[in-house]
Parts: structure tokens; C-alpha cells; sequence
């Protein structure tokens, strides 16, 4: 049977999800937009196509759903609301060049999956956004307790983190904590992705 190694880093992850310890939570920080970044922001915020699971294959994408649906029950009992939310979690982080299952770590780090969760700093919804992302890139009618708007800012800014960086995950997951350089953070994002989400070849 094929075992998977974890770093050091990572087990510290592993092990501060696994007993629901905080992770030194901090705050986006504001920045000055490039007029292009902005406008490529906000075109991503407003693309209006209806949600879907992003699969190649139809019945991959059936095991997938399945698969989510058990591992998310005891987060969100109600099944309808379940689908929902792994439907647009697929399609938000996916149209981001996100991988899906990083984007559950995520809220599951930030939020527990509470659509109406408020941080120390005031950071909202399902992935924690902090508030000034509406001013620059969303308008008064996004609500960041909407789920779907959650997500869909949430994804826009982590891939603007990740582009910033390079491809850098460590560091973008930094950046959207506002801990950039420090571990906790990113160790237990990494950490739920790979020990609760993780889907596929080792993950399945």
C-alpha cells in the first residue's frame, strides 16, 4: 500500500485541524488595484453563468459529488444544501484554476462551513472576505453572507494572491490570512486538504 510521507510542516497542520486549534487568524490587507488587475477582477466577480461541476467526465464527476456528499455531512446535515454548496464550490474554485478540494480546506479553516461566520477582524462568509473587496472589485449588492458570492470572491482573491506570488501556494495562502511568512496558517489549510478533501489516485 502506497503511504504518503508528510513534512514536519505539515504535520503541524495535520495535527492543529485535527483538534480545531486557531491558526493565528489575521485579516486581508488592503491594497492600491492596478487598473487592469481591478478590471480582471471585476469582470470575474460578475460572470453571471449558472453553476456546475467542471468534469470531463460526467460519471466522475457523479463519484466525486458522492464521494464530497459523505465526507461534508456532518458539516452541512441537510442534502440538498450539501449539493449546492459542493456544485458551486467545484465551479468557483475550478474557473479560478483552483484545485476544489484546497478551496474545502480552506473553508473548513476559515469558517466550518457557517455561510454566516464573523472574524475578530471582520472578515465574513464562508471564506472569511474582508469587506473592502466589495468597494474595489464587487458593488452594494453583493452580499458576502450569500454563498455564492463567498465564493466567488473568495476564489477571485486567492487567485489574485496566487498570481502575485507566483504560483506560490504558501505565500498566497499567507496573504489571505494576512500572515504572509508565518506557517500556522498555511500548514493547516494544507493540512485539511490533504488529510479530509484530498481526492483522487491517493485521495479517492
Amino acid at each position: 500500500m502506497h503511504r504518503t510521507r508528510l513534512t514536519r510542516p505539515l504535520l503541524l497542520g495535520v495535527l492543529l485541524y485535527c483538534l480545531g486549534l486557531p491558526a493565528g487568524a489575521g485579516k486581508q490587507e488592503k491594497e492600491i488595484l492596478a487598473p487592469s488587475v481591478q478590471t480582471a477582477m471585476q469582470q470575474a466577480i460578475n460572470d453571471n453563468r449558472e453553476p456546475r461541476l467542471v468534469f470531463a467526465d460526467k460519471a466522475e464527476g457523479e463519484r466525486w459529488l458522492t464521494e464530497m456528499m459523505l465526507r461534508l455531512e456532518k458539516k452541512v446535515p441537510d442534502a440538498f444544501m450539501r449539493k449546492r454548496l459542493l456544485t458551486l464550490i467545484h465551479y468557483e474554485a475550478t474557473r479560478a484554476g483552483l484545485d476544489p478540494q484546497l478551496v474545502l480546506g480552506l473553508v473548513q479553516v476559515e469558517s466550518g462551513f457557517k455561510k454566516y461566520a464573523i472574524s475578530s477582524a471582520g472578515a465574513r462568509g464562508l471564506m472569511q472576505v474582508m469587506p473592502f473587496w466589495v468597494d474595489q472589485i464587487g458593488n452594494d449588492k453583493h452580499n458576502l453572507f450569500d454563498e455564492a458570492t463567498s465564493l466567488r470572491f473568495g476564489c477571485t482573491i486567492l487567485r489574485h494572491y496566487l498570481d502575485i506570488e507566483k504560483g506560490n501556494l504558501y505565500l498566497a495562502l499567507g496573504r489571505y490570512n494576512g500572515s504572509r511568512g508565518r506557517p500556522e496558517y498555511p500548514n493547516m489549510v494544507l493540512g485539511a486538504w490533504r488529510s479530509r478533501w484530498q481526492w483522487g489516485s491517493s485521495g479517492s
